[in-house]
């Protein structure tokens, strides 16, 4: 009898990372020793964690952000991947993500750095840097602040989905906060997962999501904001302005392959609003789900579901 046609077993992991937890629902045969696979989920957030968090002073990422103008700085491939890929969203959606917003962030009061003016004019990130494939470098061209919370959570996705695999585990839900990843189905059927409300201060779901072979993630201004004179400013921001987004967009939900390219979505189509960002999802053939303030409702508007 194959691993496979053998009764399967539910398992659940879970452990910390970037402020927050990751989890792991799978289905395996009865006896799995369980505890080398949750080493190695553990190890590999870690390792994400170390390589790209902005709150941690002597992570890679900020060591780089230190780095000499004109100096090459090797990369870890896992780091060198994910600024490859948000370089390449960037010049997709024209600049409406990009990893070059440390510094504003934090002028905005969602960074580590204390909240302020900034000082400097910004530049973008695919002007700012030079990246050399063959040594898996990286130089400044230019000052830069490089954040990466826009796309990090949903590279920890994928990696946590590549340990379950090379365990031979084919049927799974792995997740960080709202950004998950699916293999496979359970044994009664699709992954259901839920499409959230953006209601402020408490989370209730809007909708129900089958999720096969496929990665969500979901940007919003819901989750993470903070009121200035009465005002509440979404912690996204618009790179054009340097100022958190207001164009009525409460949430976008993104489904493609990996979660890497999900969550760097979510932001860029959420920058670019319904018409604008529905029209380049189309394009860039992706799964989208707007939900727009219209007063006191939420419109939805569905790319490709």
């Amino acid at each position: 009898m194959s691993t496979e046609s053998k009764p399967l077993v539910r398992y659940r992991l879970s452990g910390p990372t970037m402020g927050s937890r990751f989890s792991a629902v799978f289905f395996a045969a009865a006896g799995l020793d369980t505890q080398p696979v949750q080493a190695e989920l553990q190890a590999a957030v870690d390792r994400v964690d170390a390589q790209m968090s902005t709150w941690k002073p002597d992570s890679t990422l900020m060591r780089l952000n230190r780095a000499p103008l004109g100096q090459w700085f090797d990369l870890p491939d896992e780091l060198y991947q994910v600024l490859l890929a948000g370089l390449h969203v960037g010049s997709l959606s024209h600049g409406a993500f990009d990893i070059a917003l440390g510094a504003q962030v934090s002028a905005w009061g969602f960074g580590p750095a204390p909240a302020g003016a900034v000082e400097t004019p910004r530049c973008p990130a695919a002007t700012a840097l030079t990246l050399n494939p063959e040594r898996r470098a990286v130089r400044k061209v230019a000052e830069v602040s490089l954040d990466l919370n826009g796309i990090a959570k949903g590279f920890g996705v994928d990696e946590l989905a590549r340990c379950l695999e090379r365990h031979g585990i084919q049927r799974y839900l792995v997740g960080i906060d709202g950004e998950l990843r699916a293999r496979g189905e359970k044994p009664d059927g699709a992954w259901r997962v839920a499409l959230e409300t953006p209601a402020y201060g408490r989370r209730e779901p809007f909708a129900a999501l089958e999720l096969t072979d496929a990665a969500i993630a979901t940007s919003g201004d819901y989750r993470h904001w903070r009121e200035r004179d009465g005002q509440r400013y979404s912690h996204t921001l618009d790179p054009h302005s340097g100022a958190p987004l207001h164009n009525g967009i409460a949430s976008v939900t993104v489904l493609t392959a990996s979660c890497l390219y999900a969550d760097a979505w979510a932001t860029a189509l959420m920058v670019l609003g319904v018409d604008h960002g529905a029209r380049l999802a189309r394009e860039q053939g992706l799964s989208a789900v707007f939900l727009v303030r219209d007063g006191e409702n939420i419109r939805e508007v569905t790319v490709g579901i």
